[in-house]
């Protein structure tokens, strides 16, 4: 059961081959064709067994053929058959290497294999290859050399090019997938199986849409986790939504709510089939950069030059040697070298100036990653150069990149690089580029590693309240709010905004604004008009009471000849916000098909669509990701100290947003949403307007709705949290497990006993590796669950004072099982803490959390010597049967 349920696809022990007459190749698909001549030419090192569906004989003479792995590549109307007769034989995955099969052809194949229960790559597959295993079950071309690099595409004719590609430039694969369209194994299962696997040390993803948006997200995490991630996607929309009710519908892209999503799930976005290449050339060198400060090494200034301007232009930084390094390199270049920012060792170079350059840049903490460029001059080596990055790359710690530019001169110094995995690019803009992708997913890890809770810390909202507004909204079939119900529904969130009341008459609105005090502002009030001042139905700086009388007429008349259709309450009026050196920002919500809900910011006011400066995150925020989003809007540069004007009060800037991110996930009717302006300065923020639409909840897993079933990143599920007493006095909490925890759970580890460490993992090791550390920790709440058991431990600080630290004394966890309906537990707890009660607690607060998701039935393995954790298991209601596939081992079940 520790096997991944896609090993029998990836990882076949024997195969069954369908495809059609061997003797007849001229009955055969061309993809019958192709298979067959790869694996002649490149012999499958398990069992392969040709069957033919016309085959006669009993289903016991045809189970001497059972295998692992069915590949099918037959003719149309012969793949169901085919299909089925692989189900009776108990295969437990298929694969159809196909062309042209429709999606109602397609779903029959699904219902077959779901029938049988077995996987199904396809149809319309062009296969897969594992080139460690010599398996080529694929039409895509040559097996690719062995390498720790994975491709899963969504395109054939991609898959072929990348190949090809890969061939002349010494990039080896750990395996190649060619979903095709209308498969039932999907991108999200094989990200899910490459996550695992551990030939494969990096992923290359060629897509085109996906169809469950939670499954994708949480796939993608748990790969971008443990391993580099390169997405290329294809098919980006137009920015701009003709059916949008507010200002951020019809500014934010679909597009873009996958960068965020692509950000958010640790992985890197590549804009071009030129950029997969060069990113895949980095991640073949198994590069993890901790930072964006590139140091350049270059024989000439002008190349250097084009360099240092693109790493600005990208937003990396340029690296500079310490002085310290700086004086111990300059006496060994020549006397024209400078070292004032770029490395130029001048262009009377040789190969051992290069060699002394590289080591101090290897060394220097300045740097997080090197690129050395090679210009051809009269008598230089371009070869010498190159074997100086050859002898230094195994000692190297940081990414080193390589630009040799010029053509013919440099071809085998070229071959060289290639050769020892050095990514090496023609241009520098093209080396910088590679560095910066690699470089962005160091960035993109530390927001992946956030899990906030949906609630922040800050004074609870009225969230009962806000769904009552709502409700009565939908009652009357209405979707868009007016500005005072929006604004109800902000200050219900506990975010400020200015006081507004309706005025239904002149008179009304000559009255509100003596009381409020002039100026201020006068703006149409009606369910039916989205964009106020389009029709003149905003008046700003209104002075005195006169003036109120006037404009209250003009508005009505001009909205009326304008928008004669529309509903009007009458005119809201509220006091101007008095905030001189205050910034005009704007925060919105966009709901995206299929990522759901997405907050926006960026620069506010009436240019809002002009200056199209907006930033996006993915609900739940905390404030490390408030901030993040903060200073990535253009407009982040006006928030400091800017033209005598004081700096923001950048505290309830994040405040605000923090609020908006809990009106997302409590109130998943929420669709659309502006906040433009809001006014911040020194003192605050303030919401001056505001427009809300909502709809029917969004669902982005199909099937699967739960309190928070709108949202593609569940949030940290609070709620799960207890207090428990100790049996011999004290108490202890239990709750969900998180990132921070990793060196709590590794101590935990350190602390069991050998035996203890055996009966949970079946394994001697002593510690974590840190791959599996962080998957036990980072984990996604929608398809796992992780409790743990925590007390607080008094320790000694390094000053001698007295501080409470939090000590983890056992865990328990469930992974739900593919069939969706079960789930897998294990149960760990600290031996000083036995016979306290602690694994009964934890297995039945897993339980209850299993349950709660609407899982059917809890399974394990238990080690048949494990004595104490087969009694807990009865004791538990647990039944206690024989497993089949290792008599090591008791299978124990219990329904939820």
């Amino acid at each position: 059961m520790d096997q991944h349920y896609l090993t029998p696809l990836f990882e076949p022990q024997s195969i069954l081959l369908f495809t059609g007459a061997q003797n007849a190749p001229e009955q055969q698909t061309p993809q019958a064709r192709a298979l067959l001549a790869h694996l002649a030419a490149q012999p499958f090192k398990g069992h392969v067994t040709p069957l033919d569906i016309h085959t006669t004989g009993t289903l016991a003479d045809l189970a001497q053929a059972r295998a692992d792995l069915a590949i099918i590549a037959l003719p149309e109307d012969e793949i169901l058959p085919a299909l089925e007769l692989a189900g009776r034989i108990k295969v437990k995955a298929a694969l159809v290497l196909s062309a042209g099969i429709v999606q109602a052809q397609a779903r029959e194949m699904h219902r077959v294999a779901q029938r049988h229960g077995f996987w199904l790559l396809g149809p319309n597959s062009q296969g897969l290859q594992r080139p460690e295993l010599q398996l080529n079950a694929s039409s895509a071309g040559e097996l690719a050399a062995p390498g720790q690099l994975a491709l899963v595409s969504q395109s054939g004719a991609l898959t072929a090019s990348i190949l090809d590609w890969a061939r002349q430039n010494h990039v080896g694969f750990s395996a190649v997938v060619a979903l095709g369209a209308h498969t039932q194994v999907g991108l999200a299962d094989v990200l899910d199986f490459l996550a695992n696997d551990r030939r494969t040390q990096g992923i290359v993803v060629y897509m085109e849409g996906i169809a469950n948006a939670r499954r994708f997200t949480s796939a993608l995490r748990a790969a971008a986790n443990s391993k580099p991630v390169v997405v290329l996607k294809a098919g980006r929309r137009q920015d701009g939504n003709a059916a949008a009710q507010t200002h951020s519908g019809a500014i934010v892209g679909s597009d873009e709510v996958f960068d965020a999503v692509l950000r958010r799930a640790g992985a890197v976005r590549v804009r071009s089939f030129v950029e997969l290449f060069s990113a895949a050339k980095c991640l073949a060198s198994r590069y993890r950069p901790v930072g964006k400060r590139l140091g350049i090494i270059s024989n000439g200034g002008g190349p250097g030059v084009l360099a240092a301007d693109y790493v600005n232009e990208l937003g990396l930084q340029l690296g500079v040697l310490s002085e310290e390094s700086r004086r111990a390199l300059a006496p060994l270049l020549p006397k024209a070298a400078s070292l004032a920012d770029l490395i130029d060792v001048s262009e009377d170079a040789t190969a051992a100036d290069y060699q002394a350059a590289l080591d101090v840049a290897a060394k220097d903490k300045q740097l997080d990653g090197v690129l050395v460029i090679y210009s051809p001059k009269f008598g230089g080596d371009a070869e010498g150069v190159a074997g100086q990055l050859v002898a230094i790359k195994p000692r190297m710690s940081k990414p080193l990149v390589s630009c040799w530019m010029g053509d013919s001169s440099v071809q085998p110094a070229r071959h060289a690089l290639a050769g020892a995995q050095i990514p090496s690019f023609r241009t520098p803009e093209a080396a910088v580029g590679a560095f910066g992708n690699i470089a962005s997913f160091y960035q993109n890890q530390q927001l992946l590693q956030q899990t906030p809770p949906p609630l922040s810390s800050l004074a609870a909202p009225d969230v009962e309240g806000a769904r009552l507004l709502i409700e009565s909204v939908l009652t009357e079939r209405r979707k868009v709010l007016t500005e005072m119900e929006s604004k109800a529904l902000l200050s219900a969130f506990h975010i400020p905004v200015t006081q507004t009341l309706l005025a239904r008459s002149a008179n009304e609105a000559m009255m509100i604004a003596a009381q409020i005090g002039f100026p201020v502002a006068l703006k149409i009030d009606s369910p039916d008009i989205s964009h106020k001042s389009d029709v003149g139905g905003v008046a700003l700086n209104v002075m005195n009471a006169t003036a109120v009388r006037d404009i209250w007429q003009d508005m009505m008349e001009a909205v009326r000849a304008r928008q004669p259709d529309a509903r009007i309450n009458g005119v809201t009026v509220q006091a101007m916000a008095r905030k001189k050196r205050g910034r005009e920002l704007y925060i919105g919500v966009v709901t995206d098909d299929p990522f759901g809900p997405v907050i926006a910011f960026g620069a506010g006011g009436t240019m809002i669509e002009l200056m199209n400066d907006h930033a996006m995150e993915l609900p739940p925020l905390n404030q490390f990701l408030a901030r993040r989003l903060i200073e990535r809007s253009r407009v982040h540069e006006t928030l400091g100290a800017w033209r005598g004007a004081p700096a923001v009060h950048m505290a309830a800037l994040e405040q605000v947003l923090l609020r908006v991110s809990e009106m997302v996930c409590e109130l998943p009717q929420l669709r659309e949403m502006d906040i433009n302006p809001i006014i911040v300065d020194e003192h605050g923020a303030i919401a001056v307007d505001a427009r809300i639409v909502i709809g029917a909840a969004v669902q982005t897993s199909p099937g699967r709705a739960g309190r928070y079933g709108h949202l593609s990143i569940l949030p940290y599920p609070q709620r799960f949290e207890q207090l428990w007493p100790l049996r011999g006095g004290g108490e202890y909490k239990v709750r969900p497990i998180h990132p921070d925890d990793a060196q709590m759970l590794q101590d935990l580890m350190k602390r069991l006993t050998p035996e203890a460490r055996y009966f949970r993992f079946v394994s001697n090791m002593a510690e974590l590796p840190p791959g599996m550390l962080s998957r036990f920790t980072l984990i996604d709440y929608d398809r796992e669950m992780a409790l743990c058991a925590v007390v607080d431990e008094e320790i000694v600080g390094d000053s001698g004072e007295k501080l409470t630290k939090e000590k983890i004394i056992g865990v328990s966890r469930y992974i739900t099982n593919p069939d969706q309906s079960s789930c897998e537990f294990s149960l760990v707890v600290d031996d000083a803490f036995g016979g306290q009660g602690l694994g009964t607690r934890l297995m039945l607060s897993i339980m209850d959390v299993a349950r709660e998701k609407g899982l059917q039935e809890i399974i394990g393995l238990v080690l048949t010597q494990n004595n104490g954790m087969l009694k807990l298991m009865r004791s538990l209601g647990f039944e206690v049967k024989a497993y089949p596939e290792d008599p090591d081992f008791r299978l124990v079940t219990h329904p939820l």
